[in-house]
């Protein structure tokens, strides 16, 4: 798992002291391995889809806060027509994916994922944490089904995203539904909703004069969260408004896994570039649109250009995905 400390990186992550790690292989193989979902099921995950339109914009920011985050100069590029999911996949879905499968996530393989300390009711008696980042503590038994470890459970929030997802098990998910992951491009173009350079979904302010209108960091970072937008963790996968194309949480709320290896992007061209797919292979996976943990003063990535990365076997407390398709 990677350490995400430089940059003001809020995100997480950290490698088990001990440094066990099982082969990525072994976790590629038994995301790809999952049964398939019964045609019926396939069909209506499918169907449930948001179709996006093709075409031209510009994706990325004109400057960006974190050099290494690699989300700008703008640039042109065109994406085909392709379907989206209109929220992040909750639990009650990935429990569902779960009963008929048998998979077990690697957090729950390892026996242990990271916990925003905050989220814990006695953090003191999870002291380990990744160097530097104290407010990350790693407690035995997190995993999607016991978010804060033994003794919590999904199904209290049953309509909240799934978290303490790694990569593979956000493909793990896709092979069984007949669905993939968003490519980065796609998943910015669906983010913007139709806007053109704007930084939210909504526009360009912060908070709109409507309100708040995405779960992040509001207080001291990482002391206090006071929780202005409603919510101290994650928010229902259908919370706000949904953006120009229908689309909820495209910024806060959960980092998302989509299907690029991070590394370095092509030279800005006259040309757009057509339907970018990323670098060939990577150390790291993209995670897209920032998460509750994201504040001004120390991790600002709430915006549809934001980007981070992390291993993709790195499994958070403030990470999920959705699911996409091609058009047809």
């Amino acid at each position: 798992m990677m350490i995400q400390k430089s940059e003001g990186r809020c995100c997480g992550g950290g490698r088990k002291p001990d440094g066990m790690r099982k082969d990525d292989a072994s976790y590629m193989a038994a995301a790809l391995a999952v049964p398939r979902a019964a045609p019926e099921t396939r069909q209506d995950l499918s169907a449930a889809l948001v179709s996006i339109p093709g075409g031209h914009f510009e994706m990325g920011t004109r400057v960006s806060r974190y050099a290494d985050d690699l989300d700008s100069p703008r640039r042109k590029v065109k994406v085909s027509g392709f379907r989206i999911a209109d929220a992040t996949v909750s639990n009650a879905e990935y429990a569902r994916f779960v009963a008929e499968t048998s998979y077990r996530t690697v957090s729950e393989v390892e026996g242990w994922s990271y916990v925003f300390h905050l989220q814990l009711a006695d953090p003191t008696l999870w002291p380990e944490h990744p160097p530097g980042l104290p407010w990350w503590r790693l407690v035995l038994g997190a995993s999607w089904a016991q978010p804060e470890g033994p003794g919590s459970s999904w199904e209290d929030r049953a309509d909240h995203p799934a978290v303490h997802l790694t990569w593979f098990d956000a493909l793990a998910y896709v092979t069984w539904a007949g669905l993939r992951l968003p490519r980065e491009a796609e998943w910015e173009r669906a983010a913007r909703g139709g806007l053109v350079n704007k930084k939210f979904p909504w526009g360009n302010k912060l908070v709109p004069e409507s309100g708040f209108a995405m779960n992040t960091w509001q207080g001291d970072f990482p002391h206090e969260n006071s929780a202005e937008d409603g919510y101290i963790g994650t928010a229902p996968v259908r919370s706000y408004a949904p953006n120009g194309y229908g689309l909820y949480n495209m910024t806060g709320n959960v980092w998302e896994w989509v299907q690029d290896f991070y590394g370095p992007r092509p030279a800005p061209s006259r040309l757009p570039e057509k339907d970018p797919t990323g670098p060939e292979a990577g150390s790291a996976r993209i995670q897209r649109g920032g998460s509750f943990l994201c504040h001004v003063s120390y991790c600002d990535r709430y915006h549809v250009h934001s980007r981070t990365r992390n291993d993709a076997n790195s499994s958070t407390a403030n990470c999920g995905f959705r699911v996409a398709s091609d058009a047809g």
